[in-house]
């Protein structure tokens, strides 16, 4: 494991090295998902299925293979991630995921506020001391984009690919827990924490019928 400086500072030079790529990347998921919620279809679905894919095949290959290469395990994670866009984009093909806010009103709500969240993680880090190249922004670092693709997973129950859900619960939960938080200080990375379980307990209550295809409300 390495130390919590050295960690911050491959965070620091991979966020100098892409600037802007992480503006660009998070204007375009707030885009996306006021267009998906505001407009739930099979247009809205094709883009964002674009961009999660784009966005886990960047953080597999620039994130972890070339530019975080000091990073413990980047090379298998780097693999993980990279899966994960290749499977979003099956499904470009396959429609199996349908992305939706929830009509429910209190998974409506919800849903929108933990989106909020989201999309707000480099406003918790910088509230936490960490700024700019260290912000943590979804769609170029792997905390925040997992965070956001779990999410709308949840709007897409029970009509989910199960082992996508498998590979970002596998990231969400145990990692804050054991590393991000204790480990490096990655505090913001509670928000990723917080919906990683709203995300397995959603999972377990659609298990039965997970997989199958998905019911109309």
């Amino acid at each position: 494991m390495i130390a919590a400086e050295k960690w911050w500072g491959i965070i620091g030079a991979y966020g100098s090295k892409i600037w802007p790529v992480q503006i660009i990347s998070i204007i375009i998921a707030v885009t996306l998902v006021l267009y998906l919620f505001s407009k739930t279809g099979k247009k809205a679905n094709l883009l964002m299925k674009i961009y999660l894919s784009l966005s886990f095949a960047w953080v597999g290959i620039i994130f972890f293979m070339i530019l975080g290469k000091g990073l413990v395990g980047n090379y298998f994670f780097g693999a993980l991630f990279t899966i994960v866009a290749i499977l979003f984009a099956v499904d470009i093909y396959r429609e199996k995921m349908e992305f939706r806010l929830p009509k429910a009103e209190g998974q409506k709500y919800l849903t929108t506020f933990l989106m909020l969240i989201v999309i707000c993680y480099p406003l918790f880090g910088m509230a936490l001391g960490h700024y700019f190249p260290r912000l943590i922004i979804a769609g170029t670092f792997p905390c925040p984009t997992t965070a956001l693709a779990l999410l709308l997973l949840t709007t897409a129950l029970p009509g989910v690919d199960r082992f996508i859900y498998g590979i970002l619960l596998f990231w969400a939960i145990p990692f804050p827990i054991f590393i991000q938080i204790p480990k490096f200080g990655v505090y913001e990375d509670s928000i990723m924490l917080v919906i990683g379980i709203y995300s397995l307990v959603m999972l377990v209550k659609n298990w039965k019928l997970t997989g199958k295809e998905k019911t109309r409300e």
